[in-house]
């Protein structure tokens, strides 16, 4: 049966090399610089030019976009200009440059999920995200590649740090933009591992929150129970601060509220006790990637926190054990909640999808309602184990990937360190702080559900920590 092939990667593109290291990184951070665009230091606009001369430069080399307005952009960026200069500014974030990956819905850009099916689609609506982000003026600067609708095949986008590498996916695109420095902000998705991954490989923080926290209305769904709006961003405040303007204009998915805490990123905050998870991740790890999370474990034992793990702690063992587990219901999960859209787009045709969604659909068609119960209650088997450390720990920490970006193309990396705190449904940070083989490894800061706010301030302490003199990175 003939099925779409993934598009191969162009041999005449540029190549890219460039050594990792977390005290100067490609990230250009926003929300720091209000002060300089209060007294005319700088300005919106001028943030928004070094973007565009970064993606000058860069962008034929990693292929973060599908599409760009500039000029739209340089017009939001200018009108955040005037308002910062006369005391006025909509919000933290207004005149941010961001980027929207593209399963989400954007008006005047077009909305195509790497498919052939939506070549030149316009939604002509703004998805609740980036409707609630240009109301707090931010500045779209243009679509990011994506994984085919979010679980497919992969698109031509190369990581930021080694062009042979994968960024990740699927939002594969808004992590190398961000982490290149193209933009502050992307919007990515994460229904498996399609955040916190990503943001790991290419060098960027993130922010997957509790399950419903940030509005999915407009996003191209996938699994409704897992489908989560994730925030990839050039710096905690960053993430933090969008996520709350998002919450604030247009709330979470219904009937959650919104996600909860300051206007800008709580304080940092000394986390007590964490717990260390290894996962299932741990087995693909290579010795340079298990070396720098061991390091950094170390280096938070040795400033005063208590490091739980499966070898001192019997509930531990436990969760570990139970996360061995998890793959094949996270798949029933996600093959029974995506047979629609999946099995619409294939009835335009075999050929019109990839072999991935081909093979979801076929997982789909092996279930019944009772095989779905069941992985749904597995799943609220493994939320009960997390949420029984509420009280005896802060939260946990693991890394992001298992091990920096893989040279790879059609495939984006192994899940298993990103899959755990999606199915948890409860909120989880990438902060790219690690090291191995040159290339950014991610270490992941994962709280309890409904506490975003805490967890972001645990993050923040960490980072602190760990990159003593640099807290604005």
């Amino acid at each position: 049966m003939p099925v779409l092939p993934v598009t191969p990667l162009d041999p005449a593109a540029p190549s890219l090399r460039r050594a990792y290291d977390p005290r100067q990184p490609l990230l250009r951070p926003y929300v720091r610089e209000a002060d300089s665009f209060r007294d005319g230091r700088s300005s919106p606009r001028e943030v928004l030019e070094a973007g565009i001369d970064r993606i000058t430069r860069d962008e034929p080399a990693i292929r973060a976009f599908v599409t760009h307005d500039f000029a739209a952009a340089r017009r939001a960026a200018d009108a955040a200009t005037a308002r910062w200069k006369e005391g006025r500014p909509l919000s933290p974030v207004d005149g941010m440059p961001i980027v929207v990956k593209d399963m989400i819905a954007t008006a005047g850009l077009p909305t195509q999920m790497n498919n052939p099916i939506y070549a030149g689609w316009d939604a002509r609506t703004d998805a609740a995200c980036v409707f609630a982000m240009r109301e707090a003026g931010a500045v779209i600067l243009g679509k990011t590649v994506t994984t085919e609708f979010a679980c497919g095949n992969s698109g031509p986008t190369r990581n930021p740090y080694d062009s042979t590498r994968t960024p990740g996916g699927s939002s594969s695109g808004s992590a190398a933009a961000v982490g290149a420095g193209m933009a502050t902000l992307g919007f990515g998705t994460q229904t498996h591992g399609s955040t916190i991954r990503p943001a790991g490989y290419c060098g960027a923080y993130a922010l997957k929150p509790t399950h419903g926290a940030l509005h999915v209305g407009g996003i191209t769904p996938l699994g409704a129970t897992l489908d989560h709006l994730g925030l990839i961003g050039a710096s905690l405040e960053d993430v933090w601060a969008s996520g709350m303007a998002i919450s604030r204009i247009v709330g979470g998915t219904p009937p959650h509220p919104g996600l909860a805490g300051p206007a800008t990123a709580p304080a940092p905050a000394q986390p007590r006790t964490l717990v260390r998870l290894d996962t299932l991740g741990w087995s693909e790890t290579p010795d340079s990637s298990r070396a720098a999370f061991e390091a950094a474990i170390a280096a938070l034992g040795q400033a005063g926190v208590r490091i739980v793990d499966k070898d001192n702690d019997a509930e531990v063992a436990a969760l570990e054990a139970a996360l061995t587990e998890i793959g094949e219901f996270a798949n029933d999960l996600l093959a029974w909640e995506a047979r629609w859209p999946l099995a619409a787009y294939r009835a335009h045709g075999p050929e019109m999808v990839g072999g991935r969604i081909h093979d979801l659909l076929e997982r789909a068609a092996r279930l019944d309602p009772a095989a779905y119960a069941r992985a749904v209650g597995d799943r609220q088997r493994l939320r009960d184990r997390v949420a029984a450390f509420a009280g005896r720990a802060d939260g946990f920490v693991m890394l992001c990937s298992s091990g920096p970006a893989i040279q790879d193309h059609a495939f984006t990396g192994s899940r298993n360190y990103a899959l755990p705190w999606t199915l948890v449904g409860a909120p989880a940070f990438a902060l790219p702080l690690l090291v191995a083989e040159d290339l950014p490894l991610g270490l992941q800061i994962a709280g309890f559900a409904e506490q975003d706010a805490e967890a972001c301030a645990i993050a923040g302490w960490v980072r602190d920590t760990l990159l003593p003199p640099h807290r604005d990175h």
